[in-house]
């Protein structure tokens, strides 16, 4: 019998490296599904495994398999001792994004780590995981998957955009759901603020400080991806290959690199919302960035709106808990619209605890 209540754990880590978001919520399906977010947290990474993170897309394959165990034991942990912070007793399974360690569609494979196995047998709950893997597979982008929740659960709002690592956004479009990544975001802000030890510039006062050079971001807004068609997306290989070596090109202040760069971004989130009145939801990171939101609001003639902070910062972990909800009762998760895959699926892979 296929339940209508749900108690799940949601488990996200992006590429902007904040750290691992968790979720308790209740997911309720009436006609129409409906949530509340009971706990939540983001877990920061340690200094080691942020710069293990980050340097991901170098290692061999034998480094990232070794890695891939020491992570999804790392994620374990932060499970547990969410549950026992918590008191968490009522769980249907714990629902874990894991974290992209390459994602290379253009040829063929994804990686995720943090999805193997121990996870179950440590936490002796059932896990889905590995959403990505199975859409590859169909020939899709694997991403982003976050789409199918937005459509789900935000309805209420013509474009949903997440402002992480990367900027995506979904909306409906001819009675299908349509999302794409737009352009790096977080991923390349915190890159240059790294550099005077800080983990990200407060509502965006350095980049408020500086003067765009017209000249990069003549640069930066004529890279070829911005012209491709959707499904589009984006990893942190592209970001390595493209966007810093033609900043890096340039001998600019921070603060003209941080300007500069958030006009980009505002441009390509422009070029994208090209109706008029539409009600624009931003989560993510970047929503607090009050620089880069203005920046958005003076190239685009919607009405954007900033929600709750549970909202803001756990959206996506809060629509892979759906993600494991919907795999679990065999429903489409995973959208052709979305990812270019041959069909629609139910992707992701089911753990169960062996002890």
């Amino acid at each position: 019998m296929i339940k209508s209540s749900y108690n799940v754990i949601g488990v996200m880590s992006g590429t902007s490296l904040d750290g691992v978001d968790i979720i308790y919520a209740q997911f309720d399906y009436n006609a129409n599904w409906n949530f509340k977010i009971k706990y939540s947290e983001t877990v920061s990474y340690s200094k080691e495994w942020k710069e293990k993170l980050k340097l991901l897309t170098r290692s061999s394959k034998e480094q990232l398999i070794g890695l891939d165990l020491l992570y999804s034991k790392l994620l374990a942990h932060i499970i547990n001792e969410f549950i026992k912070r918590n008191e968490i007793k009522e769980i249907d399974f714990i629902s874990s994004h894991g974290h992209t360690a390459l994602h290379r569609p253009d040829l063929g494979f994804t990686y995720q780590i943090g999805n193997k196995q121990i996870l179950a047998d440590t936490l002796g709950q059932k896990i889905i995981c590995d959403f990505r893997l199975q859409d590859i597979e169909l020939g899709g982008q694997g991403a982003p998957l976050v789409p199918i929740g937005d459509q789900l659960l935000f309805s209420d709002y013509q474009y949903c955009i997440n402002l992480g690592g990367f900027a995506n956004i979904s909306f409906d479009f001819e009675d299908e759901r349509i999302a794409f990544d737009i352009c790096p975001v977080n991923i390349v802000l915190n890159h240059y603020v790294h550099d005077i030890g800080l983990e990200f510039d407060e509502s965006g006062k350095i980049a408020s400080k500086g003067e765009v050079n017209r000249k990069l971001l003549d640069e930066l807004n004529d890279l070829a991806f911005y012209n491709l068609s959707n499904p589009k997306s984006l990893g942190l290989e592209w970001v390595n290959e493209h966007i810093f070596p033609i900043i890096d090109n340039y001998t600019l202040k921070l603060t003209d690199i941080l300007s500069t760069f958030i006009e980009h971004i505002a441009i390509q989130i422009s070029e994208v919302i090209m109706k008029k009145g539409e009600k624009v939801l931003i989560t993510g990171g970047g929503a607090y960035n009050k620089y880069l939101i203005s920046r958005i609001q003076y190239h685009v003639d919607s009405i954007i709106i900033i929600p709750s902070k549970d909202i803001i910062e756990f959206k996506e972990a809060l629509i892979f808990a759906l993600l494991g909800i919907l795999k679990d009762r065999n429903d489409t998760n995973c959208l052709a619209s979305v990812t270019g895959a041959k069909k629609n699926h139910s992707s992701g892979k089911i753990l169960l605890p062996r002890v």
